[in-house]
């Protein structure tokens, strides 16, 4: 039977060097593997069987409700909002745009969740007003390509939440776990820009910008930043308080962006239509990965493939740290060559067992995989960020380019991967507070 779940393994590998659609090929070697293993065409109508239950789980609501909540942001353009109050705020301070990056992507990251539309945004708005004012390549491209990441930390992350959802682990927990690494990592990354500009004054150069009196900047803080306080509340703050579940506080999210845009007249049938077709498609590519995923990883245990690489693991020589850093860079090694959705099908049924078994905490772990997860995602020369940066910069940037000014936020990844060994704390402490 282990042959057989590894033949299953290799087939999903084949669909994928093929071309096939990740959730297809899944389902694909899913419908193979429950032939072959659980009894001929029985085993295909239990796959049915399983596959019903598996999503009419109540701890799944929290994904369409992310989604939706990070899209009214977007089409409302409330998100565009909370940039042009951080833009006065910054005035004159060197690198502003670069640290108006970092801090706008941070903000978007908590009211979003999703590391490509964070991305992508912060390319569209900030890269053609960079270039303009003279700043050098890496000072527009590093901080976009960093910060893009940080929404896979900070809460609502929608990776977080299916990987909470994958591996059977508190998505409340995990989600409340990666808001003091992300805040840590931020602050790397503003460090890296300071250091940047004090090395080289020249790669962002000074500007005059428009003096504000402090009555208006009070005003915008008021009307464009602390409304939106209250979506971080009813998302982190309800699960920290225990008033509500991670489902509900989803719920209650999304209600307060309606609100919010509604109080801005910015609601409008367009915005509403725009942000449910957008929902209702990545919910259903979501739904049929937890399906495929979810299967696959039965398929796994039932033949004893997932039991058999756990035990040939736990008996290799070196201790639980050895084995963490193998975990972390396969994660790595897969991310230059498969998206994040794919590594987390074929990882969680082995590495989440394999990390119970070496004795760590599965919020802790799934923080150091998620971590993984973002770096795997800036990571040369297949980085999936690094391509979407590349199609946003300006004509002639050069992959090399792109991937050059990652390097020093890597760095700053790594050194939060070396804090959260040496203080797991960081990522437990809010958890215990529940």
């Amino acid at each position: 039977m282990v042959a057989t779940g590894a033949f299953i393994f290799l087939l999903v590998l084949l669909f994928m060097v093929l071309g096939v659609p990740v959730a297809f090929a899944f389902l694909a070697a899913n419908l193979v593997g429950a032939f072959l293993l659980m009894g001929g065409f029985e085993g295909l109508l239990q796959l049915v069987d399983n596959s019903t239950s598996l999503i009419t789980s109540f701890t799944l609501v929290a994904i369409p409700m992310f989604v939706l909540m990070g899209a009214l942001l977007f089409h409302s353009g409330l998100a565009t909002r909370v940039f042009d109050t951080l833009d006065t705020l910054l005035g004159r301070i060197p690198g502003r745009l670069s640290y108006l990056t970092v801090a706008g992507g941070a903000t978007f990251s908590t009211l979003t969740g999703s590391t490509m539309a964070n991305t992508a945004m912060l390319g569209s708005l900030m890269v053609p007003e960079m270039n303009r004012r003279g700043y050098a390549s890496y000072m527009s491209i590093g901080p976009i390509i960093g910060t893009g990441g940080l929404a896979m930390l900070i809460p609502p992350s929608s990776m977080g939440v299916l990987l909470g959802s994958l591996a059977r682990i508190d998505i409340g927990a995990l989600l409340i776990a990666g808001l003091i690494p992300g805040v840590i990592l931020a602050l790397l990354y503003c460090l890296v820009i300071f250091l940047q500009t004090k090395l080289n004054p020249d790669s962002a150069p000074a500007y005059e910008a428009e003096s504000f009196p402090l009555s208006r900047k009070l005003y915008l803080i008021t009307v464009n930043i602390l409304p939106l306080g209250l979506v971080i509340f009813c998302v982190v703050g309800f699960i920290l308080l225990g008033i509500a579940t991670p489902s509900e506080s989803a719920a209650f999210g999304a209600l307060s962006v309606v609100a919010l845009a509604a109080v801005n007249r910015r609601l409008s049938l367009t915005v509403l239509q725009k942000s449910l077709a957008s929902t209702v498609a990545v919910t259903a590519m979501v739904f049929l990965l937890v399906i495929s995923s979810s299967v696959f990883g039965q398929l796994m245990a039932f033949s004893g493939s997932s039991t058999a690489v756990v035990d040939w693991a736990i008996n290799m020589e070196g201790g639980a740290l050895f084995k963490l850093l193998l975990m972390f860079g396969t994660l790595l090694l897969l991310g230059m060559f498969m998206d994040q959705i794919s590594i987390l099908l074929l990882t969680i049924p082995i590495f989440f067992p394999l990390a119970a078994s070496l004795g760590f905490d599965p919020i802790w772990f799934g923080i150091i995989v998620l971590l993984a997860l973002e770096m795997s995602l800036t990571t040369p020369p297949f980085g999936l960020l690094l391509f979407l940066m590349q199609g946003v910069a300006p004509k002639g940037t050069t992959l090399g380019q792109v991937a050059s000014a990652a390097m020093p936020y890597l760095a700053c990844d790594l050194m939060l991967m070396i804090l959260l060994i040496l203080a797991p704390g960081l990522a437990l402490y809010l958890p215990g507070l529940i």
